[in-house]
């Protein structure tokens, strides 16, 4: 039996140095048994994992947990998923059952995701990068003409698709444009969205008031595609979307083809496929403000999934529960289909 309680460390496809500060590695070899694998060609490898799992306390990474696996891992109180995605490869029912916390940190992304938004947001609202495109072609319009169509954001009609954790913080960031923001969340009841000062709308009603739409919305079992081209249709024309989460929740030719007629500006994320084909035409359609999977892909955010990924790992070292990172909840965790990250 080892003198310390072990720690699996496994952040593949990350690395440890990206979400690991020297202090909180440092932390936890002072309070565990630190087993490391930080292979960028690929995760420990299945017989070296089986082997620590009899005396593993806690796991840092994503592995696959079957029931068997579990079943050799009888000391084990918690799986942190750095990858920062409740992925289908835990049985999670068993671990409910043994008390086994799975747990994510992915709540550190939405600082620097929502600051993306707003700054998209303005973009669009404002013409910024279509002026600049115009400017650099010879063909800039100025003063009041070069502002055709546009809009400010301060005082607009504003909504929220998805009120988690990015939902939360770009509303904090929203705060000083005095915007009215309207929130359509089916998993969250219409008390707390008022409590926190937005209208609860469902989601035809929210599309038709909102001059700016931020989709924030995780992929479900329920949602696939469930905003297409009757969704944006209901949209005022000229008015701004933004997919900042998952493309799977959108109909994503059917939100290109807004753009191609002008009926919406358009700022993605997100692609169905990632990277997308130097050769795909969405390169060169009008209305569209493109990001490659960038918003989230900060070195701050990458270090606190470790700040926040240690600081439950003390508590649990210590038997008490963790509450920083967000818990696998048994009601939810099935509906999710979070697709993994392919690099770090």
């Amino acid at each position: 039996m080892p003198a310390k309680p072990v720690i699996v460390l496994d952040p593949h496809p990350r690395r440890v140095a990206d979400i690991l500060r020297p202090e909180r590695l440092a932390e936890l070899r002072d309070a565990a048994e630190l087993v490391v694998h930080d292979d960028g060609a690929g995760p420990m490898p299945d017989e070296r994992l089986d082997g620590l799992l009899p005396d593993a306390t806690l796991m840092l990474g994503q592995g696959a947990m079957p029931a068997a696996r579990l079943d050799r891992a009888a000391r084990l109180r918690g799986i942190i998923n750095v990858e920062t995605n409740f992925l289908p490869n835990i049985d999670y029912e068993e671990c409910f059952r043994r008390g086994i916390h799975v747990l994510t940190p992915g709540s550190a992304f939405a600082p620097v995701v929502a600051e993306t938004a707003l700054g998209m947001a303005i973009d669009l609202a404002r013409g910024i990068t279509d002026a600049d495109r115009r400017f650099r072609d010879g063909a800039e319009r100025w003063g009041l003409d070069g502002n055709e169509g546009c809009f400010s954001l301060r005082g607009a009609p504003v909504g929220i698709v998805g009120y988690g954790d990015l939902g939360r913080a770009l509303h904090r960031l929203l705060q000083p444009f005095g915007c009215d923001v309207a929130v359509h969340d089916p998993w969250l009841p219409s008390y707390l969205l008022r409590r926190e000062g937005m209208e609860p709308l469902p989601l035809d009603a929210l599309l038709r008031r909102s001059r700016v739409v931020f989709v924030f919305a995780g992929v479900s079992t329920e949602n696939r595609h469930f905003l297409g081209a009757d969704q944006f249709a209901l949209m005022q024309r000229g008015s701004v979307f933004l997919l900042m989460s998952r493309a799977a929740v959108v109909d994503f030719p059917a939100m290109l083809q807004q753009a191609e007629t002008g009926h919406l500006r358009i700022g993605t994320d997100v692609f169905p496929e990632e990277p997308v084909a130097a050769d795909d035409p969405l390169r060169r359609l009008p209305n569209l403000l493109l990001s490659a999977h960038r918003a989230g892909a900060m070195p701050e955010a990458l270090l606190d999934i470790g700040d926040q990924a240690v600081a439950d790992a003390l508590l649990m070292l210590q038997g008490l529960p963790p509450v920083v990172c967000r818990r696998a909840q048994k009601e939810t965790v099935a509906r999710a289909r979070s697709a993994p990250i392919s690099r770090s």
